[in-house]
């Protein structure tokens, strides 16, 4: 979340009374002695490259200036320590790349900077190191406590600050402190080193200076070589997730949740193409699922309308480069977005767009690996579409278009156990036949009687909506399954339903003549009832009452009619 315009104002003021008064009482309490200033100059360039090249470990950005304020702070003392902190906010500053907008931040690491040598540096000196001393005792162990004093202030600070904000943190003592920690036990010895040589060798900072920063530029090579490899490795580690997924519906949101937990994410929009036209397909913020109602003209105006005409992917650092050219649906706290196409075979199918309420969030490399799932997530909702088809297909009637008797069968077990699981009531199937269907053939033709059958199930579908299942049993046979219906509330339908199909004419082309004709049929039916569990507790023992009940209680007593199963 945002940092609130309170708690901006009260860093703002912390700042002014701290750091420019801190300043001059530090100074009262150890003004410096002789300053070798070219060597200082040195000591101070030297902490300004190394803050502004840190690098990643473990998704722990380190900062290896520890060695250098080391040996600042046991050559001239606290407060000529403290004044080289405050020129490394301005290296921290463009490395986080903090704009106007938040300068607080820069003034948080200034106050937080001062801190930390205030209280480590004064500690020190209090317990009794003289600065500048030689005594390779004293210098071992007051550098190492001063080492210890500053991380801990530091990370104290630091976790106080997240606690105010309401931002995520590992605790003082999380994964982030140990990294910290690991590298003042690596540069400890340098800054000794260096504190040490420079009184017999002027240069001491450019000897071990100047390789220091190489090796350390080297490991930001290979540690953003690293970062590359590892999310390419995640990337197609998702891919093979997303292949694994059947329906749409799981591959969407598995897709969204994989990209944020690998990028900072806050937002995540999926807007599909259809028709030419753009269209929400899945929008969740802050891990919640929104509805956003936009027109495609009003889209078109937003990012994924940038990306729409253009085809091509685009990464905006902060909300003053985005709010320039679109408009449209992203929060008023989005800063870092980034937009990808979703393209199948060279053609654009959808498009992604992400946002994070930092800034600089996203790196440039992360368009290409967005633009790798991307494709995954479309090969895989293509594959979901063939699945799901092949499945339709399967459980369909080629004719009717409604369910076949093997999903019919399927689902009525599916039911029975949630019946006698407890999560069912009743459950009740109507068994209905076509009256004289056979005559009807005979009559018109096998087609003109597929007609009524096609002509029926359309109006069964409307009638019966979403009271339960409706399927083909086979021939001119269908059957409806009812869930939570009592044998009253199902008989009454069946009324309905035998009812409605009596008035209803249906049209059909005679194939018998010469010429086809279109001729209006009327037909009735005869439906049979059965409800469990007073009927019986088995699924295919709910079938052959209602059958029994059709065959026995309406066809034998004059057809037309509805009956219920009777034990």
């Amino acid at each position: 979340m945002g940092i609130s315009k309170r708690i901006q104002r009260l860093i703002w003021a912390i700042w002014f009374i701290f750091v420019p008064f801190g300043i001059y009482l530090l100074y009262q309490f150890q003004a410096p002695g002789e300053i070798n200033w070219p060597i200082l100059v040195g000591y101070t360039v030297l902490s300004i490259l190394t803050t502004y090249f840190p690098f990643k470990v473990a998704g722990t950005t380190i900062f290896l200036v520890q060695w250098i304020n080391l040996a600042i702070f046991l050559k001239y003392g606290v407060f000529v320590e403290a004044i080289v902190m405050q020129l490394a906010v301005i290296p921290l500053a463009l490395q986080l790349k903090i704009g106007f907008s938040d300068f607080f931040r820069a003034l948080f690491n200034s106050f937080m900077f001062f801190m930390v040598s205030v209280i480590s540096g004064v500690s020190v000196i209090l317990m009794g190191y003289q600065v500048g001393s030689l005594e390779l005792k004293d210098i071992i162990l007051f550098g190492f406590i001063y080492q210890i004093i500053n991380m801990f202030t530091n990370h104290v600070i630091l976790y106080t600050y997240l606690k105010l904000t309401k931002q995520e943190n590992e605790g003082i003592f999380g994964s982030d402190t140990f990294w910290d920690y690991a590298g003042i036990i690596v540069t400890f010895p340098f800054g000794i080193t260096l504190y040490l040589l420079n009184e017999y060798v002027s240069t001491a900072f450019l000897l071990l200076g100047v390789p220091f920063l190489i090796i350390t530029f080297l490991i930001r090579l290979y540690s953003n070589s690293e970062r590359v490899n590892e999310d390419l490795n995640q990337a197609t580690e998702i891919g093979h997730e997303l292949a694994d997924r059947l329906t749409g519906v799981e591959i969407i949101d598995l897709f969204l949740t994989k990209v944020s937990k690998m990028l900072p994410v806050d937002y995540s929009y999926i807007l599909d193409i259809r028709n030419g036209k753009l269209v929400f397909l899945k929008a969740m913020e802050k891990d919640v699922d929104v509805e956003i109602d936009l027109s495609h003209e009003d889209l078109l105006k937003s990012i994924a309308g940038i990306v729409y005409n253009k085809e091509k992917s685009i990464l905006f650092n902060k909300q003053s480069d985005w709010r320039k050219v679109s408009s449209g649906f992203l929060p008023e706290d989005a800063e870092s977005v980034i937009s990808v196409p979703i393209s199948r075979n060279q053609t654009m199918e959808g498009i992604l767009v992400i946002a994070s309420r930092k800034k600089y969030a996203f790196e440039s490399y992360q368009l290409q690996i967005l633009s790798l799932l991307c494709s995954y997530f479309a090969v895989s909702l293509e594959k979901a579409r063939f699945v799901q088809e092949a499945v339709s297909k399967s459980e369909r009637c080629g004719l009717t278009k409604l369910y076949n008797y093997r999903y019919l069968e399927q689902q009525l077990e599916i039911n029975m156990n949630d019946l006698l699981n407890g999560e069912l009531r009743q459950l009740s199937l109507l068994m209905m036949d076509i009256d004289h269907f056979k005559a009807i053939n005979d009559t018109y033709g096998h087609q003109s009687g597929n007609d009524i059958l096609f002509g029926l199930a359309r109006l069964l579908e409307r009638e019966v909506e979403d009271c339960g299942i409706l399927a083909r049993y086979g021939g001119e046979e269908f059957v409806v399954i009812l869930p939570n219906y009592s044998k009253e509330q199902s008989l009454i339908l069946a009324e309905e339903l035998r009812t409605k199909i009596e008035s209803t004419p249906f049209e059909i082309r005679t194939e018998l003549e010469d010429i086809p004709q279109l001729t209006l049929v009327h037909i009735t039916t005869s439906i049979g009832v059965s409800t469990a569990p007073e009927d019986c507790d088995e699924a295919m023992a709910l079938i052959r009452n209602a059958d029994r009940a059709l065959y026995i209680g309406a066809k034998r007593e004059g057809r037309n009619r509805v009956a219920e199963y009777v034990k």
